[in-house]
């Protein structure tokens, strides 16, 4: 049998999380439910989750202040509730390491898809995919370890996604919708900057090639390509 995979719920709203925790509950999950965050720090560090809800406001310390607690390599992935029609929330939680983003209030449905897909980002690599190499770039999914020029860089669940995405079609244009479904394992959303705030950071964190050039270019109107060095 299946080992049942266990969700950190970080939210005030206790009415809220007795809905989702029922839910998921029947959908397989093992959820355990914390309401401010201070707590949420305290469970995310005491015992070991598969992935995490996060709410951004709650007493105590909100969900930014969560998020930069519980930053590191290799850490569960964590799915951030936003106010709906807040886009500062949103990007603010993706340039701290939000793997995703649901505004509130939602449907348990969708959130439970949301979270499906993110957690899928951490199961075993297929065989074939062991090591992808690019001019100074590695990428090895099995670990879903980035190195470049020798050196490790840390990159969130849905980041290496998107950079796994645009490497293994460097050269070509992909549009933000594929680059949405195939890193995020969902179509983009009407005004929805998931797919741009990953890029922005993985610029970020890569830098520019040794000509100076950007690793990844925007093309108007059309999406992203990674650059391949001539």
């Amino acid at each position: 049998m299946a080992k049942m995979q266990r969700i950190l719920l970080a939210d005030d709203d206790q009415a809220f999380c007795d809905l989702l925790k029922e839910y998921l509950g029947r959908q397989g999950y093992d959820v355990d439910a914390v309401h401010d965050g201070a707590a949420a720090i305290k469970a995310a560090t005491e015992a070991s989750y598969d992935a995490m809800v996060l709410d951004v406001m709650m007493p105590k310390a909100d969900g930014y202040r969560v998020l930069k607690e519980l930053r590191s390599p290799g850490r569960m992935p964590i799915l951030m509730l936003t106010a709906r029609g807040e886009d500062v929330d949103k990007i603010v939680g993706l340039e701290l390491g939000a793997d995703d983003y649901l505004a509130k209030p939602c449907n348990p449905r969708e959130l439970a898809a949301r979270l499906k897909a993110v957690l899928r980002r951490t199961q075993p690599q297929p065989a074939g995919s062991e090591h992808i190499a690019l001019g100074d770039l590695e990428l090895t999914p099995a670990a879903r370890a980035v190195k470049l020029k020798g050196q490790s860089i840390d990159l969130t669940g849905a980041e290496f996604d998107v950079l796994r995405a645009l490497v293994e079609d460097a050269g070509r244009v992909l549009s933000k919708d594929e680059l949405a479904r195939r890193a995020l394992r969902r179509p983009l959303g009407l005004f929805d900057r998931s797919i741009d705030m990953h890029v922005s950071r993985l610029r970020s964190k890569l830098g520019e090639g040794d000509d100076g050039a950007p690793r990844i270019k925007t093309v108007r109107n059309r999406g992203y390509l990674y650059v391949v060095a001539t």
